[in-house]
C-alpha cells in the first residue's frame, strides 16, 4: 500500500469517527435534573447551580457570557464527580469522620459570626445547617484520605532543595526592603462593596473617628488584629483576609512619609497607632520584614519556602494522578458534558 493512500484512509476514518461522536453519547435516563452519575449515585443539577451561584457571589464577578458560565459549571461538576469518587474510596479504605470532628469544624466556621449573621450566610449560600454539616463531613473525609494516601508519602531531600536554590538564585535576591503588612482602614464616607463581617461602615468624619478609636482601644486591650480587621475594616480587598496586604516594597511607601515612619519604627508583631490619611484612618501591623540583598540557603525561611514549594508541586502531581487512577476504576456518566458536545457548545435549556 502506498504511504499517501494509507494516510488518506486514516484521515478519512478519523473524520468519520469525529462526525459520528456527537450522536453516539449515552442517553440520560435519569432525567434533566441529574447532570452526572458516579457508580450509580446521581449528582443533581441543583447542586451544581447552587455552588455556581455561591462562588459567583463570593467572587463578586459574573461570567461575561453563557459559554463562560457553562464552562464554569462543567468545572464545578467535575469537582463534584472527583469528590464523590474520593468519598467512596475513603469509605472503602476505612477512613471515617466523627461527629465531634464535624462539631469542631462547624464551631470554627461559626466563630466569627453571631447566630443571626451565620444563618444569613447559610441562606445566602443556599444551605441549611444539616447540608453544611454534610459538606463539612465530606470535606474532612477527603482531607483525611489525601493525607493518608498522598501527603504522608511525600518527602523532599536536602539535595533537591539545594538543586532548586542553585537553579533559582535570582528569586531570592530581594532588590529592596519589603514589609509584610496588615491593615485596618476606616473611611469617613460610605464604602462601595464593604465586606466586613459586621457590615459596619462609617458614613461621616465623626463616626469614622469614633470607630477607629474604639478599634484601637480593643487592640490595646489585647483583641486579635485579624479578627477585628475581618469584622470592621472598610478596605474591601483585604478585610476578608484579616487585613493582610502581603509584602509591600519600601518604595511604595514614599508617597506617604507619615505612614512610612510608622511602619519603619515597628518591630515584627507590633501594631501602629492611629494613622490619619486623606482617605480616612489606618492602623497597621507589621507581620514580617525582608531586608534587601541575596538571601542564602543558610536562611531557614528560604529553606522552608523551597521545601514547601517542592512539596506542593509533588502533592499536586500525585493528587492529580491519584484521582485519575480512581476515575479509571469508577463508572462515570457526565450527562452535561455529553449534552454540550451534542449541542455544539450551546448551554442547556433553562427549566
Amino acid at each position: 500500500m502506498k504511504p499517501f493512500s494509507r494516510l488518506a484512509r486514516v484521515a478519512a476514518g478519523a473524520l468519520m469517527v469525529t462526525a459520528f461522536l456527537p450522536a453516539c453519547h449515552k442517553e440520560n435516563t435519569w432525567g434533566p435534573d441529574v447532570w452526572a452519575v458516579v457508580d450509580g449515585k446521581p449528582i443533581n443539577r441543583a447542586e451544581v447551580e447552587r455552588q455556581f451561584r455561591s462562588r459567583i457571589s463570593q467572587s463578586g464577578t459574573d461570567p461575561s457570557n453563557p459559554e463562560q458560565a457553562l464552562s464554569f459549571k462543567l468545572n464545578i461538576l467535575n469537582e463534584l464527580i472527583n469528590n464523590q469518587i474520593l468519598m467512596a474510596h475513603a469509605e472503602r479504605s476505612g477512613v471515617s469522620v466523627s461527629e465531634t470532628e464535624v462539631d469542631q469544624k462547624l464551631a470554627e466556621l461559626e466563630s466569627p459570626y453571631n447566630k443571626e449573621e451565620f444563618e444569613r450566610k447559610l441562606t445566602d449560600q443556599g444551605l441549611t445547617r444539616d447540608a453544611l454539616r454534610q459538606e463539612i463531613r465530606q470535606s474532612l473525609l477527603v482531607t483525611k484520605l489525601i493525607n493518608k494516601d498522598i501527603t504522608a508519602r511525600l518527602s523532599v531531600s536536602d539535595a533537591e532543595i539545594a538543586d532548586f536554590y542553585q537553579r533559582n538564585q535570582s528569586r531570592f535576591n530581594v532588590p529592596e526592603t519589603t514589609y509584610h503588612l496588615a491593615q485596618i482602614e476606616v473611611t469617613p464616607v460610605r464604602t462601595p462593596g464593604v465586606r466586613n463581617l459586621k457590615n459596619d461602615d462609617a458614613d461621616n468624619p465623626a463616626a469614622a473617628e469614633r470607630k477607629i478609636r474604639a478599634i484601637y482601644a480593643r487592640l490595646r486591650a489585647g483583641d486579635d488584629f485579624a479578627k477585628l480587621a475581618k469584622e470592621y475594616s472598610e478596605e474591601p480587598r483585604t478585610s476578608s483576609g484579616g487585613g493582610d496586604m502581603g509584602f509591600v516594597p519600601a518604595s511604595a511607601l514614599e508617597h506617604d512619609p507619615q505612614l512610612k515612619r510608622a511602619i519603619v519604627a515597628l518591630k515584627i508583631g507590633e501594631v501602629s497607632g492611629i494613622i490619619p490619611a486623606p482617605s480616612g484612618y489606618h492602623i497597621v501591623k507589621l507581620l514580617g520584614r525582608e531586608e534587601r540583598g541575596q538571601r542564602t540557603l543558610d536562611d531557614p525561611s528560604v529553606k522552608n519556602a523551597i521545601r514547601q514549594s517542592l512539596m506542593n508541586g509533588k502533592e499536586e502531581l500525585l493528587r492529580a494522578a491519584y484521582i485519575e487512577n480512581l476515575r479509571n476504576r469508577a463508572k462515570v456518566e457526565n450527562f452535561l458534558a455529553a449534552q454540550v458536545v451534542g449541542a455544539g457548545g450551546n448551554p442547556p435549556a433553562s427549566k
